[in-house]
């Protein structure tokens, strides 16, 4: 990532500041203001079509796949500007990491899955004994190691589906990125699966800065720190959470909140 132009904030883990998003000749998003605490859970709210996904990814960049997508404005991640010129998609890619609303393990081994992106990014080869370090600690952390640790050369595509997007976390922790964004993680999850995956998103809070799409309202009141809403490309209202859910300050976000549209 590119070196810093400005003394970084400790307490932000993202700085967003007037970004505008085109596809082509459609504006998504509009002049873009926020700021993303460190070590916070946000959640970004609001109908479909609002701009959220739009937004978290931009904050990796992963949206610039499509070839047809401009932007104004800058995005901060760690005080480092991720659209200077020496920032390199895939240098921001290891330090924010992506999970998508539905799991997507490689056809590998659950070893393999968790060794991925290291392997990928590393200049030269873990040693054997560093990568058992390394998929150890990544499945302790999402809580899958008691589960899976006699069966790491089994398929991935083998685990159930709450299983499945732990590791697709997993396979995050190794490069030790500093965010991570999560895209509706849970919206292919049956409630059992959801709440396993809401409580392991807690417990990473602190140690990683996490922003999520969801369209849930409960589980945005039950698993973030502050929530963000959005419409028609814009932020409305960004607040702590049980704020926002209990004396919403934008009767926009009230009407949202409440069900009266979305």
């Amino acid at each position: 990532m590119a070196e810093p132009q400005a003394e970084p904030s400790a307490d932000l883990a993202i700085e967003v500041r007037g970004l505008n998003l085109w596809y082509g000749t459609f504006q998504a998003l509009f002049e873009v203001d926020l700021d993303i605490e460190a070590g916070n859970v946000t959640a970004l709210i609001g109908p479909s079509g609002c701009g959220k996904s739009t937004l978290l990814r931009s904050c990796n960049r992963i949206v610039e796949r499509l070839g047809y997508v401009s932007t104004t404005g800058t995005i901060r991640v760690l005080g480092h500007d991720i659209h200077a010129g020496t920032a390199s998609p895939i240098q921001v890619r290891r330090h924010v990491g992506m999970v998508f609303q539905r799991p997507n393990p490689l056809p590998l081994s659950i070893r393999d899955n968790v060794l991925f992106a290291q392997r990928l990014h590393a200049a030269h080869g873990p040693s054997r004994a560093d990568q058992d370090a390394a998929v150890e600690q990544a499945l302790r952390e999402v809580l899958l190691w008691d589960r899976v640790k006699d069966r790491l050369h089994h398929r991935a595509t083998g685990l159930s589906l709450e299983e499945q997007q732990k590791l697709c976390i997993a396979r995050l922790l190794p490069t030790k990125p500093a965010v991570l964004l999560m895209d509706e993680p849970c919206s292919a999850l049956d409630p059992a699966a959801t709440a396993a995956v809401e409580d392991l998103i807690w417990s990473l809070r602190g140690r990683y800065s996490i922003l999520i799409v969801t369209h849930n309202m409960a589980q945005a009141r039950r698993a973030s720190d502050q929530c963000v809403f959005m419409l028609m490309g814009r932020v409305v209202e960004h607040s702590a959470t049980e704020q926002m859910f209990v004396a919403p300050q934008r009767q926009e976000t009230a009407d949202y909140i409440e069900g009266r549209f979305g």
